[in-house]
Formats: C-alpha cells, structure tokens, sequence
C-alpha cells in the first residue's frame, strides 16, 4: 500500500485516507487523535471500508478542480463508474458546518458495472469486531462512544460484500453522532455541491506564486485539513506509525499539536493571506499558557490542549506493511526542546507588526509574549532534545539557541513599539545570545556553524539561520554554513536532517523539508538560479494527487513517514514563493 496511492478528505474535524483501491483505509473519530474505525493501513485486521469493482483492482483518482473532494474512476465487469469521496464543510447560519460524517456518492459513468461494498468497522485500538443491527436503510455500529451509522440507498444486503449492477447513482453516508434522517440523495448532493463551492472559495482567496501554482494549491488544501477548528490546534500530521524507513522501528504517532509545526503552518498560511487560521491558534495557545503559569511548555499537545500523550506500543497490530511497531502517543511530550519558545513568539508576533490584526492587541497576549522572552533568555544554550527530538544525552542545540534568540530579537522589536520602557532590555538580551552562538557554534576548523555548541556536525536546521536574518545575507559565515550543510547532508540530490546516531542510529532516508529549507535558503543568500534548479527538480516528488509524506527514500523512489506531513507542505510553499518571481514579473 504505497503512500503515493493514498488520497486524504477531510473538514477540520476529522480526516480520512482512500487508496485507489477504493477502500478507506485510515480514518479516525471523532478526531484526529481518536481511535481508528478503519485502520488497515497499519494492519490488515484494522478494518476498512471500500467501494470497488468486482473483480477488485485499483482506479484513478483526482481531486475535483481545487477542492478536497476526491474522484476514484474504476475501470469493472460490465462498464466503469466512479466514487467521490469528500467531508462536509461550508458555511451554513453564519457557521462553518463540518459535520463528522463521511460521504461516498458512486455512479456509472459507461454501461452497467458490477461493484462491490465492504462496509467492514473496528473497535479502534482493539480491532474488535463490533455488533452491526441493520435497519431498512442503514446499519448501525454498536460500541462506539456515540451512534456511528451508515446510511445508503443501496440495499444493506449488498454492503456486506455481495456484488451489484450498478444501475445510477448511489450514496452512502457514515455518521458519527446523530443519525441522518433526511432523504439521502438530495442531501448528499447539496453537500456535494456547497462543500465544492467552499474549498473553491477559500482557493479563490490564496496568494500563491505565478509558477508551481498546482502544488501550491494543493499543499494550501492539504495544510488545512491538519487544523482542528474546534480548538485552533494544528496536527503534525494525519497518521501515526509509518515508518521513516522499513525495519528502521521509527515509528510515531504524529496526531498532535507541536507548537512548532503549528509556527511553520500559520507561516505558510500567512503567505498564502490566510489569517483565521492564526486567530484561532492564539485562543488555543493562551488556553495552555493559562494551565502552565510557571510556561515550562511541552512541546506538543492534544488537540483539546492537554498533555497526557504517555508513548505506548500496541503489540496486537502489524504496522504499516508489517514494519512496527505501533505508536499511540509521544514520549517527546515530556522533553525540554527550547526551540518552542521562539517558535511561539514568532507565531503570535505578526498581530503586533501587521496593523490588520490591531483588534487581535490584548494586553494578555502582549504579556505573555515577554514571558516567553523571558524563558527564552532564560534556557538559551542550555542542554536540551532540540528540534529532532533526540533520545540519547541532551546537548545545547544551536538551533534552540538561534530561535530562542528570535523570540527575545522579536518581542524587543515589538515592545520598541508598544512598551517602549522595555525594549532595551530586550535588545541587550538578544545580543547577548546572539554573541553566544556566534561564539559557540561557529567552527573555524570547520568553516561553517555546528549542530551543538563546540561540535563538529552540522544539521538541516542550521539552514532557518538564512529566513530568520540571523546574519546578513552576504555574511561569508552564512554562505559556507549553507554549503556545508549541502555538502556533509546531500544524497541524490536530497538533504538528510543529520548524519550522526540520534540514539536510534543514523537516519536511512532524506527528511523532504530539509530540502526545501535548502532551497529557501539558496534564495536568501542571493543564489536564486540555483534554488530554482532545484525547487524545478524536488517539486517532481509529489504522489499523483500532489501529497508528501515526511520522508524519501532516495534510491528506491519512495515516500515513507507519516502522511501527509504538514511539515513537508510548508516547506513546499515556502519554496515556491522563494523561487517565483513576482507576479508583476511574470504577466
């Protein structure tokens, strides 16, 4: 089951993965942190739900023009038809309406062809098979937390497996909660409709770059459905426990929100003149500030905001092409990883320097801020797990060090402009650190910055010294950091993270952000002939419907990792908007 032949829908709400095989492989409810109705894509008993020919087989999906609605087209005994496959979200009573309920709608589209339904639920976590009580029209599950009902307008005989002649259009509806009583076919097209017209909307109002458009597009769609409206978390990613390599046993569960990732995809967000997404984050963020007075911030949370993400292994299921083990949980929750710091300033400092956002100005936000100033010049060059989440001894991390700086850099430059009293004590701490990683971090042996205080490695993370203005762009220290981390972590044409034991040993696969951070990095430094090379090159890496995962496998051609990866769809955007020109260039 390669990741290239996944297609992801969603609502903001929940999230689900269809293989071109027609079966719904991954979906978890009612949130992306829940536990697994269909889980096959972690192992064959995890339960699935598919619509596909008779005679099996896979199709070929798309999405419907700039939208997250995906379209399986089956080649059957008998003709071809097709599934769509989407999430309902659109606006509805001056609400965003985003029901946890899955749509499949499949129609003939040439004779009459023999299909097949699987309607094949679990338990989650147990894979326990559950009671099914079939009604006229729908089957309803038994042993969920609330009703999960699947509703159709085909003969509940025929969605145990039997196969069909499929004669018109048919539609199928899975709710979580509430069942659906309404006449399905009107209902299923009206949500058809208004959920197209909403994500072709909100494409309608991107800023994106006059060239690699498409991936754009759909790296905006895709980093949208990481965000958990309801509470204004952003997820990592989509999934847990896909390996970054086969055998390699990196295995975890990425169904939550890193304060850091969560920076990385307001950022891009921001590029593409998205801002509700930042709003709501806030109200998320001050909810966890608020339970943590003493701001020891952990890494990464619950969508819901809190922190119980003890790591455990499920030793009843396979993993992903049987690669284990499975992850529920994170034991980097209970790390030190000061990096969080700057990234939390950086994600709230655009209320105070952009005066659209004047109305977002609370005192509150502005104190806590400082207080995360604070900690920064607090923790800056002291040991810690850092940005790759290391499980062996802790060491100062340069990169902890370069974003605690840009927290104290940014919030002296912010209270420069609105507590005017306190921007020189900002200021001085911010050259205080700013000096102590030139003095720690930079190798004259070497010719280029190290991953730690007085190390001899570089990492991919050093390449963020270039976007965050660290030094000038023609600083010759910059220049030959960017080569080095080119030289020492280049592979086929791909950057891996690191090269040393992380105390899982070395990583076998390119880590694809990396990449791209190279790319903007390129950019920054006035290279922009080369960034563009490479961003024309590395853009190819998309799956067919335009989906990264967080990992490449060099040599084999293969994603692996969670997918998708938000991290991954930063970076191409990020990239793109580094390497275009202007649109005022271009038309």
């Amino acid at each position: 089951m390669n990741l290239e032949n996944l297609g992801l829908i969603g609502n903001c709400q929940y999230s689900a993965l269809i293989s071109n095989n027609g079966s719904v492989v991954w979906c978890c409810l009612p949130r992306f942190d829940s536990e697994p109705v269909f889980g096959s894509l972690l192992d064959p008993d995890g339960g699935d739900f598919s619509i596909a020919p008779a005679d099996g087989g896979s199709g070929r999906q798309r999405y419907l023009e700039n939208t997250n609605v995906l379209e399986t087209v089956f080649d059957a005994p008998g003709g071809r038809f097709r599934v769509l496959d989407f999430a309902p979200r659109f606006s509805q009573n001056e609400r965003m309406f985003r029901p946890t309920q899955l749509v499949r709608i499949v129609e003939p589209l040439e004779g009459t062809p023999l299909v097949r339904v699987r309607f094949d639920p679990r338990l989650g976590w147990s894979k326990a098979v559950p009671q099914r009580l079939h009604g006229s029209n729908h089957i309803r599950v038994e042993g969920y937390a609330k009703p999960l009902r699947l509703t159709s307008d085909i003969s509940p005989t025929h969605l145990e497996g039997q196969p069909f002649a499929l004669t018109q259009r048919r539609h199928l509806m899975l709710a979580w909660g509430a069942p659906v009583e309404e006449a399905l076919a009107p209902l299923c097209g009206h949500f058809l409709t208004q959920t197209m017209q909403y994500w072709q909307g909100w494409v309608k109002h991107c800023n994106i770059p006059p060239i690699h458009q498409q991936e754009v597009i759909r790296s905006a769609l895709a980093l949208k459905l990481h965000c958990f409206e309801d509470t204004g978390a952003i997820v990592a990613a989509l999934t847990t426990s896909i390996p970054e390599a086969p055998g390699s046993g990196r295995t975890w569960d990425y169904r939550y929100c890193w304060l850091r990732d969560a920076y990385y995809v307001l950022d891009a967000l921001r590029l593409l003149g998205h801002f509700e997404e930042r709003e709501q984050f806030i109200h998320y963020l001050l909810g966890i500030a608020a339970s943590a007075p003493d701001l020891n911030l952990r890494p990464l949370y619950r969508v819901d905001g809190s922190s119980d993400l003890e790591e455990h292994i499920l030793d009843n299921w396979a993993g992903y092409e049987g690669n284990g083990p499975v992850r529920i949980g994170n034991g980097a929750a209970v790390h030190e990883q000061h990096d969080v710091y700057g990234e939390t300033v950086l994600a709230l400092a655009p209320i105070y320097f952009d005066d659209r956002f004047a109305l977002d100005r609370t005192p509150s936000t502005l104190d806590l801020l400082e207080r995360l100033a604070g900690k920064a010049i607090a923790v800056a060059g002291t040991p810690d797990a850092g940005i790759w989440e290391f499980r062996k001894a802790w060491e100062p991390q340069t990169f902890s060090s370069l974003m605690c700086w840009a927290a104290v850099d940014r919030v002296a430059r912010i209270t420069a402009r609105h507590r005017p009293a306190r921007a020189p004590a900002f200021a001085a701490a911010a050259q205080k650190i700013h000096s102590e990683i030139i003095a720690h971090a930079w190798s004259a042996e070497r010719g280029s910055f190290t991953a730690t205080y007085g190390g001899s490695e570089v990492d991919a993370a050093l390449l963020q010294m270039a976007p965050l203005r660290f030094l000038p762009a023609s600083d010759p220290r910059l220049t030959a950091t960017v080569d080095a981390v080119a030289r020492d972590l280049g592979r086929d044409g791909w950057l891996y993270r690191y090269r040393n034991d992380d105390g899982l040993g070395v990583p076998e696969v390119a880590f694809v952000i990396c990449t791209f951070w190279m790319i903007d990095a390129l950019a920054a430094t006035g290279r922009r002939e080369e960034a563009m090379q490479m961003m024309t090159r590395v853009r190819k890496l998309q799956s067919p419907l335009g989906l990264l995962a967080e990992d490449y496998a060099t040599t084999a051609g293969r994603m692996w990792g969670n997918f998708p990866q938000a991290y991954s769809h930063v970076g191409l955007i990020h990239a793109a908007f580094s390497t275009s020109p202007n649109w005022s260039e271009f038309l």
